[in-house]
């Protein structure tokens, strides 16, 4: 369907800065992994220790078509330049597995909201029948909801998705490899009842100099996140001592992150790191379309086994008191959507939000 040239693996040193020293997000070309034995080593290599110590870096070399990642954000400007009643017929509080539109300034992370708008897509199943007693993940299972009048929303996101799970699939695939376990290891939850999950996003300029919050700083639950970024900027990844690490957009590169089951599956020799967005300046503004390769939500995650020598390495699981991670990955994404979704939440969660306090 999506026919043309693939986004070019070949890019100059990067070189980003981020105050008060240079510091640059580790750039990794997946092509290598499928490339001659002999790099293969060196390749793993570099994906681990990107992986180990950053915990982000650019994938180039993943073959998707350049008219399909141009065209992810055609057709979000097209959405969300439709007047705000025709956003709003899709409007996620008449969701209750939080699809749809969510008005800018509605979605909170860290109890302050977020200045984005956005378009949340997942897998399009059935409701389910949930009985009295059964997993509280089952609820999240449902359709999506497409505005009418743009077609060309649902075929491009969808067509988009599919790459960016093959792409996420294959980073998942090296780093296993990378951990000295089969390729396959993680396929087991992977399935065709895997959670995956994608927003379409648009950040306006900010509203005030000093209200520069598009996402506060948070961390991932699922494995990986796989993030097409424009050319404005604004992602920014906290760095060991604190600081922060400017994402400045690479063309035809996808930003990856470790997200927090894959902490837990290596007791932390990978580590979900902690990341935010900052709002362009007035009158500016900014798309992006982060895809989430989470696991089946019934998902247990278990230890695996590392090397005596990256064991070693292997750091322990976070503990923070105010982000408590779980094995079960539905009560993880159960914690995040009613977390980051209060009204909805509210609407349809009442009892869950009562029960909890």
């Amino acid at each position: 369907m999506w026919e043309g040239r693939s986004a070019r693996s070949e890019h100059p040193t990067l070189a980003i800065v981020s105050s008060p020293t240079a510091r640059a997000l580790p750039l990794i070309d997946i092509s290598r992994f499928r490339g001659p034995a002999a790099d293969r080593s060196a390749f793993l290599a570099d994906l681990r220790r990107a992986a180990h110590e950053v915990g982000f870096f650019y994938v180039v070399g993943h073959g998707v078509p350049e008219e399909l990642t141009s065209g992810i954000f055609a057709v979000a400007r097209e959405f969300f330049a439709l007047p705000l009643e025709d956003r709003l017929a899709v409007e996620n509080l008449r969701s209750p597995q939080f699809r749809g539109y969510t008005r800018t300034g509605h979605e909170y992370t860290g109890g302050v909201p977020d200045w984005r708008e956005q378009l949340d897509i997942g897998p399009e199943r059935a409701v389910l029948e949930v009985g009295t007693g059964e997993p509280l993940w089952r609820r999240l299972i449902g359709p999506n909801q497409w505005p009418g009048g743009l077609p060309a929303l649902r075929t491009t996101t969808l067509a988009w998705q599919a790459e960016a799970l093959r792409v996420s699939r294959e980073v998942l695939r090296a780093l296993a490899a990378a951990l000295g376990q089969d390729e396959g290891y993680f396929d087991t939850w992977f399935d065709e009842e895997a959670s995956t999950h994608v927003k379409i996003v648009r950040y306006p300029g900010r509203p005030a100099d000093d209200v520069d919050q598009g996402v506060g700083a948070h961390k991932d639950y699922g494995y990986l996140a796989l993030l097409q970024q424009d050319d404005v900027g604004g992602l920014q990844v906290q760095a060991a001592d604190g600081g922060w690490i400017d994402a400045t957009p690479v063309p035809g590169s996808f930003v990856v992150n470790i997200g927090e089951m894959l902490e837990i599956a290596t007791q932390g020799y990978l580590t979900a790191t902690r990341h935010r967005v900052v709002s362009p300046p007035a009158g500016v503004e900014r798309f992006s379309v982060p895809f989430f390769l989470g696991p089946r939500l019934d998902a247990v995650v278990e230890p695996l086994e590392l090397p005596a020598d990256l064991a070693a390495g292997a750091r322990g699981v976070s503990q923070e008191a105010d982000n408590p991670l779980h094995a079960a990955f539905g009560d993880n994404a159960v914690v995040g959507w009613l977390r980051s979704h209060p009204e909805v939440a509210r609407r349809w969660w009442a009892d869950v939000v009562a029960e909890r306090g």
